[in-house]
């Protein structure tokens, strides 16, 4: 019966189920199963109503959508332009920096690359880096910043792992602190790779012109305060995720509608929309893992998956190794967030079984969920970019390559270096 309902499941996610429907049906058959009442998985969906940081997920949300919307990224390409672009590498660290803030603030990589791809990819081709290297540049860059607050992934992360009452306990401002270190030094390999591979700049180019970059501080003023309150709310620990959410949300609308009139009252009810139609995709699916991260911890799954690692697998750093490459492959295979609520309950007892703190797990899993997104030959983000740029997903491949490479050594850094994730956190 149990290969039955397996099978089944299978076929229905080969001809495109929803994916919160195959969830929600694994913990049906396993509730009924045990004889279990099948209204606990209804009840397990209503606890979302209980969680206060689950309202960051809509704002956060919102807030992106209207940034995107907007003319927000241009300004922001030709803030960091303006103080960068003089150094050398400095338009390639450029496009590194502003694809990280805005995929933090969006919480969507593929957003990031359509976005600001325009601006990016033909600006370093002007700016004399060859095509493959713009290519490559933008296509890893649309998935950094995954690890930088206020990411809904480390959001989603922190709600999931909540559910599993882990010893140390995990909070959201945890992973937003633990998170600092890890995405900087991601950022600053692949900047050190883009010196490198920078052409050679004219004088003229050299200088840094003070009135543009005063003129881009000007432009982008009622952007320059945004991550200033935000992060510097939620870093500090004075205002909860929940309340920056609202207050991002509040000042973006505020910015792009009222005092920019970028976008038009009529255009509202349009983003509303497709914004809150990714928050019900996130809300259907947390509901239906939370039935089934229920299922799991009363058939004591995780356990005995622990017991059975464990008999395999007996060296920590091996378990470590083959945690980066399981979470590669499941990041080349699904989305960011199904990723997150199907492996969170499965895993993470594991992994704290032998010795990980929740918190430095969560950020490892984060950053290699970060780089399967372009992990060949399924990963997302190679399609979005083969796409937007009209290149063969063979060419995007090849560019990208040498970004993989430098950020997976990143990530084996992050995965046995656990300081760097919990440095600025209480244990």
């Amino acid at each position: 019966m149990i290969w039955l309902i397996a099978f089944a499941l299978i076929a229905l996610a080969a001809l495109g189920a929803p994916f919160y429907a195959l969830i929600a049906a694994i913990a049906f058959a396993g509730f009924h199963a045990q004889g279990y009442d099948l209204a606990v998985v209804a009840v397990e969906i209503n606890r979302l109503g209980e969680m206060p940081v689950l309202v960051a997920i809509p704002l956060f949300t919102l807030a992106g959508y209207l940034l995107g919307e907007s003319a927000a990224p241009k300004r922001l390409v030709r803030l960091t332009q303006a103080l960068m672009g003089w150094m050398p590498g400095g338009l390639a660290i450029v496009a590194l920096v502003a694809s990280a803030l805005f995929t933090a603030l969006t919480g969507a990589s593929g957003v990031t690359i359509v976005a600001l791809g325009a601006v990016l990819f033909p600006a370093l081709v002007a700016g004399r880096y060859s095509e493959k290297f713009g290519l490559g540049l933008v296509t890893a860059s649309g998935s950094l910043g995954l690890l930088f607050a206020p990411s809904l992934p480390l959001i989603i992360y922190g709600v999931v792992a909540q559910q599993l009452n882990t010893t140390p306990q995990v909070s959201v401002e945890q992973l937003f602190l633990a998170g600092i270190l890890p995405g900087v030094m991601m950022l600053a390999a692949l900047a050190v790779y883009a010196v490198i591979k920078s052409p050679k700049l004219a004088p003229e180019q050299r200088r840094f012109d003070v009135r543009e970059a005063w003129a881009a501080v000007l432009d982008a003023k009622w952007e320059l305060p945004l991550p200033i309150l935000v992060l510097g709310g939620i870093y500090s620990g004075r205002i909860a995720p929940s309340e920056a959410a609202a207050l991002t949300a509040v000042y973006v609308f505020l910015v792009t509608v009222l005092i920019r009139r970028e976008i038009a009252f009529k255009r509202l009810p349009q983003i509303v929309r497709e914004a809150m139609m990714l928050v019900g995709g996130i809300l259907l699916i947390l509901g239906a893992a939370f039935a089934l991260t229920n299922y799991l911890i009363d058939a004591d799954i995780p356990t005995q998956l622990f017991q059975w690692v464990q008999q395999h697998v007996t060296q920590k750093w091996i378990f470590l190794l083959v945690l980066n490459v399981f979470l590669l492959f499941f990041g080349m295979l699904l989305e960011g967030y199904p990723a997150i609520v199907v492996l969170t309950p499965l895993i993470l007892p594991i992994a704290t079984g032998y010795g990980m703190d929740p918190v430095h797990f969560g950020i490892l899993f984060l950053a290699n969920l970060q780089i399967g997104l372009f992990l060949a030959p399924l990963g997302m983000n190679l399609f979005i970019a083969s796409y937007r740029f009209r290149r063969p997903v063979t060419e995007v491949i090849r560019a990208s390559w040498p970004f993989f490479l430098i950020l997976l050594a990143c990530t084996l850094v992050i995965t046995y270096v656990p300081w760097l994730s919990l440095a600025f956190i209480q244990r």
